[in-house]
């Protein structure tokens, strides 16, 4: 198929990044599912990438709500591997911000996934159990990483096509293409 396939090329970049950022190297990416969504607008506002944890606390495969027990739907790659996480990019949404955004973007996603792998997100103390309870802290944290990884001299051709926005990406290269999954439901467990 011609044209840029998206889902491929920030998969290498997610790949590059677990090698070479040591508070990474715990991230399987075999067991981590990538894809793109059509963002409903454009504009610098609004989700540019989410990280969808496929278990609960701990790992947990169910959890109970006004006592009831779910699980999260499953999904599975071609070979058959059950993923624990969905990594999800918002297009053209993020193809529209600046290059370090992008980075920054990424390196946050993955930094969600919990230390243990095991498809719970990173829990830290407190109430905002996800960012910590200050954003500034958290994008430091964040920026701080591009920066180490940045600095250990990835190819430039890992990532030039975060150069692009949308649509030079696709003057460039042609239509822009990927995985598209469905969104994973909390559904009754048996």
């Amino acid at each position: 198929m011609s044209g840029f396939d998206f889902t491929l090329h920030i998969r290498h970049l997610c790949a590059d990044m677990v090698t070479r950022l040591d508070v990474l190297r715990h991230i399987d990416l075999e067991h981590v599912a990538i894809r793109f969504c059509q963002a409903r607008q454009r504009g610098p506002y609004g989700i540019q990438a989410s990280l969808t944890p496929l278990r609960f606390v701990g790992g947990s495969t169910e959890t109970r709500r006004r006592g009831r027990r779910y699980k999260v739907q499953t999904i599975r790659d071609q070979h058959g591997r059950e993923m624990l996480y969905l990594l999800s990019f918002y297009l053209p949404r993020f193809l529209d911000r600046p290059l370090n955004d992008k980075l920054n973007t990424v390196i946050h996603e993955l930094w969600h996934i919990s230390p243990q792998f095991d498809g719970d997100v990173r829990r830290h103390a407190g109430r905002c159990y996800a960012h910590t309870s200050s954003q500034k802290q958290y994008d430091r944290v964040i920026e701080d990483l591009t920066q180490e990884w940045l600095s250990l001299n990835p190819p430039d051709d890992l990532y030039a096509f975060l150069r692009h926005d949308f649509l030079s990406l696709r003057k460039t290269h042609g239509p822009v293409f990927g995985h598209r999954i469905a969104t994973p439901r909390l559904i009754l467990a048996s």
